[in-house]
């Protein structure tokens, strides 16, 4: 399913990107554009820029930009489709029903349809639960006892709706049947247990209820806590259901994500009573990962809200293993990330009710970057005077440098974490290789995608960036221009897609604008950074006026692409021509060499064309950033 093409249009002419924006970014007029710290890098000089004129947002430091629903998909990490729900939300606009659109979709859309079912049978077994808790049976004054005694007020109970579930069979279900829920729908909720022998019987029984929400402040799922002293297990959680999908919810972040965002940083806990008592003490940016390890849906989930994170563990073995699992997966998403071991490993439910908030936020304001906590951990009970534990140190660390997706950072942690473990120099080069292929499951993962991110920010020469900025403003240009580029002519470089868009809308009589460009190049990283920027530059040409130095400035461009390409070809022309040579291989030398005699005669003709150009790209400026 889809919605219509002109709602669309129709949301994008309406919705004010100033004022969409400005919920998330504290924006400041700055001429004609809006100006603020970027919200998806760490910066301290403002380089996010939105231009009303144009409803495009640009950030000349981390390169990303687009229309305001580019931005909400980027900040919200949802999808299109959601995307439109929140701006449409914003303006005040009804959404329209979808259009059907393909099978897969319409699965879609029986998936949503029974995951809103699972979410209402959630929701009355939670208030049937809630009722409970509040009722004047012996189980219920156990219950609140049990509450009470972990320090957790009444009006805590309610801001995070604990229940209790009695010690029944068939309490819930009965309950749910008098309120007309078919039983497949009841099982299917994951809230009963079917029998082999036909029925079904309570999932939690004798438990306090920990509801989990979603973002939105709906029951997904539940956890619940056994009162028995021999009680197995001790915490029991909902299966998986069309509503709830373990390792892609965070316990408390429906009660925190508005305060994440105020104060830019998240801190991260483990379970149920290590966030609810912080956030009774007022401690109100804390979310927990359900005491499972901490997942990369997780892990993008968070990043909506913040960049910032402050990992906050049990100090125990588990807890620190735990801890730099996190980290890892953290680093991925380019957090940055500290962590907070607090004394004498308590938890943060412990060290608050023993010592105050205010000591806490001591410890948090004192909490270690992460490349510190891993350097103590890795060098801890190693003497790196014996080679054996240096090695083990260095491999312990290493995971966690391959994880930094920054070229820049990747290399400050790497110096910084040789110089700790004392590496010499000759050994560092092997280990930076090591580093930048990865090591370890994590470090592998996090590295590929570092590669591809350092491929795809590589910066378009002069010339190709110049002939896009023409070419996007100017349909002349593009009638007369855009057919004369071969394949050949931008083959490789980094904008080769864009280049390739362009011909096809043209070819087709498409408009070309932001939406068709960005459509057209989609799946290129390249295109997704450099197509909005192309398009906050300002045409060269009124209507109506002259094309000829526009025209020729074009051209001379296009010949500086042309002799990028043939200078790279020619490179790897010498390469093959010394490898023929060495091997012997003489029919392919003289093929090799034909090959270069007819590109050197090539070069030279278009050199001759340049210089009758009167508009001049300085082909050395352009080589100078061939990559």
């Amino acid at each position: 399913m889809r919605f219509p093409q002109t709602f669309i249009d129709d949301l994008r002419r309406q919705a004010d990107i100033v004022r969409v924006l400005s919920d998330y970014v504290p924006l400041k007029k700055k001429g004609a554009n809006w100006m603020a710290c970027c919200p998806f890098h760490q910066e301290k000089t403002p380089s996010f820029s939105v231009n009303p004129a144009k409803d495009i947002f640009y950030c000349f430091g981390c390169q990303k930009g687009g229309s305001v629903i580019n931005f909400v998909m980027e900040m919200e990490r949802v999808s299109f489709p959601e995307a439109i729900r929140i701006v449409a939300e914003k303006v005040g606009m009804p959404l329209p029903q979808m259009e059907k659109d393909n099978q897969q979709q319409q699965r879609w859309e029986a998936q949503r349809r029974e995951a809103d079912e699972v979410i209402k049978l959630n929701e009355q077994a939670l208030e049937w639960w809630e009722a409970q808790l509040a009722s004047d049976t012996v189980e219920a004054r156990a219950a609140r006892e049990y509450i009470n005694g972990r320090g957790i007020s009444e009006e805590t109970r309610g801001a995070f709706r604990l229940g209790y579930a009695p010690n029944s069979w068939e309490g819930l279900l009965s309950h749910l049947q008098k309120q007309g829920a078919p039983p497949a729908q009841i099982e299917r909720s994951g809230l009963v247990v079917k029998k082999e022998t036909g029925g079904a019987y309570d999932r939690f029984r004798g438990r306090v209820i920990f509801p989990v929400m979603d973002v939105g402040g709906r029951p997904v799922a539940f956890g619940a806590r056994t009162l028995q002293p021999d009680g197995e297990p001790k915490y029991l959680n909902s299966p998986e259901t069309a509503a709830y999908t373990k390792g892609r919810h965070l316990y408390g972040l429906n009660s925190a994500r508005d305060e994440i965002r105020r104060r830019r940083f998240v801190i991260l806990v483990e379970g149920y009573l290590d966030l609810i008592v912080p956030y009774q003490y007022g401690v109100r940016n804390a979310v927990a990962s359900l005491g499972t390890s901490l997942t990369a849906e997780q892990a993008k989930l968070l990043a909506r809200f913040a960049r910032k994170i402050v990992v906050n563990y049990d100090g125990d073995k588990a807890g620190v293993q735990a801890a730099k699992r996190a980290i890892e997966i953290l680093l991925t998403e380019d957090f940055e990330v500290k962590v907070l071991v607090l004394p004498d490993n308590a938890d943060p439910d412990e060290f608050i009710k023993a010592h105050g908030v205010e000591a806490y936020h001591k410890q948090r304001g004192a909490a270690l970057p992460h490349i510190q906590f891993v350097l103590e951990q890795a060098t801890r009970n190693r003497d790196l005077h014996r080679p054996a534990d240096k090695d083990e140190a260095v491999k312990e660390v290493l995971p966690f440098i391959s994880s930094v997706r920054s070229t820049i950072s990747r290399r400050e942690y790497f110096d910084m974490s040789m110089d700790v473990l004392r590496v010499d120099s000759e050994i560092r080069r092997k280990l930076w290789q090591s580093a930048t292929a990865g090591a370890g499951k994590h470090g592998v993962e996090a590295q590929q995608k570092v590669d591809q991110a350092v491929a795809e920010r590589q910066e378009p020469t002069v010339a190709e960036r110049r002939l896009l900025e023409l070419l996007v403003h100017d349909r002349d240009l593009q009638d007369i221009v855009l057919p004369q580029i071969e394949s050949s002519d931008c083959k490789d470089l980094p904008t080769e897609a864009i280049f390739d868009a362009l011909k096809k809308l043209n070819k087709d009589k498409a408009k070309i604008d932001l939406e068709s460009l960005c459509a057209e190049t989609a799946s290129d990283p390249v295109a997704e950074n450099l197509v909005p920027l192309l398009f906050m530059s300002e045409p060269q040409r009124a209507e109506g006026e002259a094309t000829d130095e526009v025209m020729a400035e074009a051209q001379n461009c296009l010949s500086t692409l042309r002799s990028l390409t043939a200078n790279r070809r020619w490179k790897e022309l010498d390469v093959e021509i010394n490898a023929a040579q060495r091997t012997g291989k003489d029919e392919q030398l003289n093929k090799l060499v034909m090959e270069r005699m007819e590109l050197e005669r090539l070069m030279e003709r278009w050199e001759s064309e340049r210089r009758k150009l009167p508009v001049r790209v300085h082909v050395n400026e352009a080589l100078s950033n061939e990559h």
